[in-house]
């Protein structure tokens, strides 16, 4: 019986480390004057500072100085503050460059940190439970530009032809360089059946492409399933509060269905950029009996996790092929890495995305939230999956692939006076002439479709 996976949740202690930082800033702010080095010196500041100190093996004089540098800047941030507030162009709210301030330090660590205002985080909640308003993609920032990860099955920046690796260079006519992911986040969020016009580049592509989207309510159905031949097909589109429970469902409907003529499964992980930590482990666990699924490694080792797998396989040990691109990321790379660490399954398909590593969401009450990037993640051999991704076992690139029927060949019973020659003969000359065309849809389903057929044949001969 596998075991019921809760969602995990951050405490409180994770935001120790940062009330020193938040309190020297509500002193400056809320004064609205360049603060003494002598005067910023709550009891918890010290405190945590001191413990860092003693943890990073400082001296006492080492300690004094890295405090000194930490009041010096924080003068700094509340020269920069005050200048800005009473000589820019513009007025300037205070809640807004307090805002765009806590952006710029987020963002300044990894392109998946960031602060989320109110308005953003109960976005974020609601995205999670599987129903949100938007475009349907997930996206990431590189290089100052924001760059697609994923569009989301049957949403309209996937009906569109959005594609993953796609990079967006401008918002209704404003370029995206200079802005933050959240603030290009927001820009694209908007009203269900508003529209929205985005410039990209493509790589190949030699002009920024142009598309007109029209927003809409993004209901996620995380799991798909549906049988191919005597193959079980699933398609996980997210890791959301929904994924493990359709999974399950999934592969009973698909037992019920082809019983005894159950060959396998395909789990198709393809452009599925990833969520909940909790869910990623369930999907691994669903086909895993024993042994690690993933790690996260933080800052300190007291931060290391391992989670392991329980005793079951939902499929009883049938084999299973893991479909994966590079639209693949996060959850779904730490199930793909798990089930080949483990030689349970064969991942085919071509490089996933590569984010290994662990966000936290931590509330700010009253003030949203922070995503902060707070460990990585490993495959249960140790391999890191930041930057680096999942190397499938058998690449295969997704190619349109036109299959041409056998014309032109003359058969023995074609011959005149053959042995055993029936009257199928000129039957075959007209299938010949017929010369049809079949497009291949999904030439990497197709591939996977054939492995586990031949898996299956080969069973059955040393049986």
């Amino acid at each position: 019986m596998k075991r019921t996976h809760t969602q995990q949740t951050a405490t409180s202690t994770l935001l120790h480390p940062l009330r020193f930082g938040a309190a020297a800033f509500a002193l400056v702010l809320g004064l609205g004057l360049t603060v003494p080095s002598a005067f910023v010196t709550p009891a918890s500041a010290q405190t945590v500072a001191q413990k860092s100190a003693r943890q990073a093996g400082k001296s006492a004089v080492e300690e004094d100085r890295s405090k000194n540098d930490t009041y010096r800047y924080l003068e700094l941030f509340g020269d920069v503050f005050e200048r800005v507030r009473a000589e820019y162009v513009d007025e300037v709210t205070d809640k807004e460059l307090i805002e765009h301030a806590l952006n710029g330090m987020l963002a300044n660590l990894d392109p998946h940190s960031s602060y989320l205002n109110e308005e953003e985080y109960k976005g974020m909640q609601i995205q999670t439970s599987g129903e949100f308003g938007g475009l349907g993609i997930e996206v990431t920032m590189e290089n100052g530009l924001v760059k697609v990860v994923s569009p989301i099955d049957d949403t309209p920046a996937f009906r569109a032809g959005v594609k993953a690796g796609d990079t967006i260079i401008e918002i209704d006519g404003t370029p995206v360089m200079g802005m933050s992911l959240s603030e290009a986040v927001q820009k694209m969020r908007g009203k269900v059946g508003s529209d929205i016009h985005l410039s990209i580049i493509r790589e190949g592509v030699a002009e920024p492409m142009k598309f007109k989207i029209t927003r809409d309510t993004i209901q996620l159905r995380a799991v798909r399933h549906r049988t191919e031949g005597n193959v079980g097909y699933i398609r996980i589109t997210t890791f959301n509060q929904q994924t493990y429970k359709g999974l399950k469902e999934g592969i009973e409907d698909i037992q019920k269905e082809l019983g005894n003529e159950l060959i396998g499964f395909v789990i198709d992980l393809r452009n599925n950029p990833g969520g909940l930590l909790n869910q990623a482990i369930a999907v691994s666990d669903a086909f895993l009996d024993k042994g690690e699924i993933v790690s996260t490694r933080g800052r300190a080792k007291e931060d290391i996790r391992r989670d392991n797998a329980t005793a079951g396989d939902l499929t009883g040990g049938l084999p299973i092929v893991v479909l994966v691109n590079g639209g693949s990321a996060s959850a779904s790379e730490i199930v793909a890495g798990a089930l080949q660490d483990h030689k349970r399954a064969v991942i085919m398909g071509t490089k996933s995305f590569g984010k290994g590593s662990v966000q936290t969401i931590l509330g700010l009450p009253g003030h949203g939230a922070m995503r902060l990037t707070t460990a990585r993640y490993y495959t249960p051999s140790g391999r890191s999956i930041q930057a680096k991704g999942i190397d499938p076992d058998v690449l295969v690139e997704h190619v349109a692939v036109t299959e041409l029927r056998d014309t032109g060949y003359i058969r023995e019973a074609d011959l005149e006076g053959a042995l055993d020659k029936k009257d199928n003969g000129k039957k075959g000359n007209k299938d010949q002439e017929k010369s049809n065309e079949t497009k291949v849809e999904d030439y990497q389903l197709a591939r996977a479709l054939d492995l586990l057929k031949g898996i299956h044949m080969y069973a059955k001969t040393i049986e």
